[in-house]
């Protein structure tokens, strides 16, 4: 079937409105019609060719909510009508290691991912969730039990909230636990109320005196200015672990120092350039860690998007129209944007000026 989505053609042109090809459900498909999808800055990066193998035409975009249209035959664990998510995979080998602890975001045969990845349906990868639908393994999608009313809120779960969830549970947010976030973003505020909500003392970190407030509403116990000497010596060896969600070049070992004996600095921000390499005695002397983490597996998303709504967790979200993504990503590049946008998917039918 052919659906109406957004897209672009190379990596020097805008997107535009595209007529993509999806698969008719299979045995173990499900098909969705999609209500609305976040914009991450993976999109970006992908779509601008600044991540290298970008394939074209690219449809980017893997927050995705929405209403179950079509199942198959095999298919017993969704139903038509039900409100579910896709995120940043849809698919792995199934027989790996990895796989095999439902660690799939790892699978040493490579996870595919829910675009730009090569799959059989044309063109030959992966279309997002810049589109009216999209068809899924029934394996890895999930169910979302928010009030429907929050459903654009919670897209940016599907990515943002799994990228920080997963590794806040790994290293054992708590509480007992003094949990630092970097960067108040996209990421960076999903980071905060996880913390928060799991009962570690959360602090947050921001290089602007103005987003103090701002990070307070979002549940953080302290706010500390990185650019403040005197605020970052007061929190010298006292971290358990911190989240660093900046996706942009920046020096560590401002934060390395303030770690604890094994403590760990995580890494889940991806910068298009290198960070500076850090100084080895930060690490060796109190046995730290410098670490990385991706999105979760898919039982720990649906863990994730249970928690959120047992907590009241969503992102906070600015709404737009499909025609404005180019507007969009051009304000996210300037941080300009509280804290996520997410796509009103019903916009593509207004065709390519809305």
């Amino acid at each position: 079937m052919t659906v109406k989505a957004f897209g672009a053609h190379a990596a020097d042109k805008p997107l535009e409105a595209l007529d993509i090809f999806r698969r008719a459900p299979g045995d173990h498909d499900v098909q969705i019609d999609i209500a609305y999808c976040g914009v991450c800055h993976s999109d970006l990066h992908t779509v601008r060719g600044e991540w290298a193998g970008t394939l074209y035409p690219c449809v980017p975009g893997h927050e995705i909510v929405g209403r179950v249209s079509a199942v198959g035959a095999q298919v017993s664990r969704f139903k038509k009508g039900e409100l579910v998510g896709v995120g940043c995979m849809v698919d792995s080998c199934g027989r790996c290691a990895s796989c095999a602890e439902h660690l799939e975001q790892y699978c040493e045969r490579g996870m595919t991912l829910t675009y730009n990845s090569p799959t059989p349906d044309a063109p030959g990868h992966t279309l997002g969730g810049y589109s009216q639908r999209i068809v899924v393994n029934d394996k890895y999608v999930v169910k979302i039990s928010h009030r429907e009313e929050q459903l654009a809120a919670v897209a940016p779960l599907l990515c943002a909230g799994i990228t920080t969830y997963s590794p806040l549970r790994h290293w054992n947010a708590g509480p007992g636990k003094k949990i630092g976030v970097v960067g108040i973003g996209g990421l960076g505020h999903m980071g905060v109320k996880l913390a928060h909500a799991m009962g570690a003392h959360t602090v947050a970190f921001t290089t602007s005196e103005s987003k103090r407030q701002d990070a307070k509403a979002l549940g953080a116990d302290e706010v500390v200015v990185s650019r403040n000497a005197s605020e970052m010596d007061a929190h010298a060896e006292s971290f358990d672990m911190i989240l660093d969600t900046v996706a942009v070049s920046h020096d560590l070992d401002a934060f390395t120092r303030l770690l604890r004996r094994d403590g760990a600095l995580v890494l889940v921000g991806v910068p298009k350039d290198a960070h500076p390499s850090p100084a080895v005695f930060n690490l060796v002397l109190k046995r730290r860690t410098i670490a990385g983490s991706t999105i979760g597996g898919i039982a720990e998303t649906q863990e994730m998007l249970d928690f959120c709504a047992e907590k009241g967790i969503v992102a906070d979200i600015e709404v737009i129209p499909i025609q404005r993504i180019e507007q969009a990503y051009e304000r996210m590049l300037k941080s300009d944007v509280k804290y996520r946008f997410v796509i009103d998917t019903a916009s593509l039918a207004a065709g390519p000026r809305g």
